[in-house]
């Protein structure tokens, strides 16, 4: 499952469940639960109140129990994620608001750790050096991508 917040996450001490897993950070409560390729949003039920939460996929219950603290349901949320690892955005609307060429390359280079990190759980790449030539990629060959 990718992690929406990589940048938070990089080297994150999971608590591994049958289900998937579950981490901290100071101000928040993450859960990952493992769902089968296809799963919908609308497949899942996720019920959130201050003490409790229930989760159930397809009909079948996840996980339900009294939350170990309080926790605000407003602001809560939940997101089925998308295996695809293939997408990276050049601008975020059409012809607006492209990173410069040196922001792209950062951002190329903070997703490839990030795959890293998907393809291969409880392996800490928050100091990682990458080998890929980022650094030979020039502007003009980033504007050439973009066409």
């Amino acid at each position: 499952m990718p992690l929406s917040h990589f940048d938070e996450h990089s080297s994150i001490v999971a608590c591994e469940t049958s289900w998937g897993r579950w981490w901290q950070t100071v101000t928040e409560v993450f859960i990952e639960i493992s769902v089968k390729e296809g799963t919908r949003g609308k497949d899942v039920h996720i019920s959130i109140r201050p003490k409790f939460i229930e989760c159930s996929i397809q009909g079948k219950e996840i996980l339900k129990g009294e939350l170990c603290r309080t926790v605000v349901p407003d602001d809560s949320t939940w997101t089925v994620e998308s295996p695809d690892f293939e997408k990276f955005w050049e601008s975020l609307l059409i012809g607006q608001f492209a990173p410069d060429p040196w922001l792209r390359l950062e951002m190329m280079k903070k997703l490839d750790l990030e795959r890293f990190q998907i393809e291969n759980p409880g392996f800490d790449f928050s100091s990682a050096k990458l080998s890929k030539c980022y650094d030979n990629i020039e502007p003009t060959d980033l504007s050439r991508e973009d066409k």
